[in-house]
């Protein structure tokens, strides 16, 4: 059986006057045979600078590509392991219990 993890943006915020994304809310699945089992949400914050980078996207062509690769590189790569792992054992934990709750009497 297979468990895979998938990022996915949920919106942008954005200056309306010139399409500068100040934060990106994002969504991590974690899949079981291609079914969703466990969820991770969470934003990356941008502080507009004061002149806009030479390598600044109009919003218009932005694509989902890129501003998961702003998110992934604000959260870190630490960060980033830390939240598949997390799902990946809530998975696991879904499939293969180690505690339970209940009482032994009706």
């Amino acid at each position: 059986m297979t468990i895979t993890v998938t990022w996915e943006i949920n919106t942008l915020k954005r200056d309306l006057s010139d399409g500068y994304v100040s934060e990106v809310i994002y969504r991590v699945k974690g899949l079981y045979n291609g079914e969703e089992k466990a969820r991770a949400t969470g934003s990356a914050g941008f502080v507009k600078p004061s002149s806009l980078p030479s390598d600044f996207k109009d919003y218009d062509t932005l694509t989902e590509s890129d501003c998961l690769t702003w998110v992934k590189d604000a959260l870190g790569s630490d960060e980033v392991t830390a939240i598949e792992n997390r799902l990946t054992t809530e998975i696991n934990e879904l499939n293969t219990p180690i505690t339970g709750t209940g009482k032994p009497w009706s």
